[in-house]
């Protein structure tokens, strides 16, 4: 019996990262398949839960099929995220794991629940708002929880990240948030123009891309300077540089898709790729400024340069 604790840490050490990646690519093809859904308008294609219309198994009729194959990537998500939680409280090889892990998995099954309410409601506008914001928090969980079991976390006396990180994780999020409000309003097609929208449009849907749009920029600049910050300041971070310009790379790839869309009167593939480039931008954000407090490297940067 003596001889487990020398045996095992390398198998298990080798899991939790390998569970906790998987996790958080399973859940961010979640939220991308239910961008899809939303875009398709087959919220509703599966007006029972959890079976859809009495069925298990594949459903021949376009809606329903999109609805059930996102409810069986949630229970796959379901799978590795508890199995994520449950690995890192027993190794504790990586204890800055363990709370992100346990909010990931509170904030899934919050989001299941929030699924079948939302099916019962009939895709309500809370129900619908509520399950999106349940989603961005899913997915910075399980991105948070991957990172930490990537990298070990430095003890640091002072503040590890500057304002200016959070003001730029704080912008992705609310750049995705009104990017998807604007695909719940049915209002895609409200805007088929940029920079401003025709004036013959609806006064409150033009007023949700405008919004929106507003928001781009000032996400943009904080993302972008996130960016150039991270790679100039952060750069004996391993990974750091490779996040920095895959961020802005992604910010770049995203307002181009969004501005193509607009002007094509938003089809509904490029709404996806749209919706998928936003979420990425805020996965990798969230990645990078991860990284950063794991290994305090504003605060150490800052002490190197004083």
């Amino acid at each position: 019996m003596a001889s487990r604790p020398s045996r095992f840490p390398h198998l298990t050490d080798r899991r939790l990262p390998t569970f906790a990646i998987a996790s958080a690519v399973v859940v961010y093809g979640l939220i991308i398949f239910g961008s899809y859904v939303r875009v398709t308008e087959s919220g509703m294609g599966c007006p029972d839960w959890p079976l859809c219309k009495g069925n298990i198994g594949p459903i021949y009729e376009f809606h329903a099929l999109m609805e059930q194959v996102h409810r069986y990537i949630a229970a796959l998500a379901t799978v590795l995220v508890l199995a994520t939680m449950l690995l890192a409280l027993r190794i504790r090889t990586r204890p800055a794991a363990i709370r992100p892990a346990i909010f990931t998995a509170g904030v899934l099954v919050l989001q299941v629940v929030l699924g079948a309410v939302t099916v019962f409601a009939g895709n309500s506008a809370p129900t619908v708002a509520a399950h999106l914001l349940a989603g961005l928090a899913l997915l910075a969980g399980s991105t948070i929880t991957a990172v930490c079991t990537l990298v070990p976390r430095h003890e640091t006396p002072g503040p590890r990240l500057g304002s200016g990180v959070w003001v730029a994780i704080s912008a992705a999020g609310l750049l995705y948030l009104s990017g998807s409000l604007i695909v719940n309003a049915e209002a895609e097609e409200a805007c088929a123009s940029f920079p401003f929208c025709p004036a013959d449009q609806p006064g409150r849907l033009v007023a949700l891309h405008l919004v929106h749009r507003g928001i781009a920029v000032l996400a943009g600049i904080a993302l972008f300077a996130f960016a150039i910050h991270a790679w100039r300041r952060w750069s004996v971070q391993r990974g750091a540089r490779a996040l920095a310009a895959t961020l802005a790379a992604l910010v770049v790839a995203t307002a181009a898709l969004g501005i193509i869309s607009a002007l094509l009167k938003a089809p509904p593939d490029l709404q996806n790729l749209h919706l998928a480039g936003a979420a990425a931008v805020l996965t990798t954000s969230v990645a990078l400024a991860s990284l950063g407090w794991l290994t305090g490297a504003d605060y150490f940067t800052f002490i190197a340069r004083d």
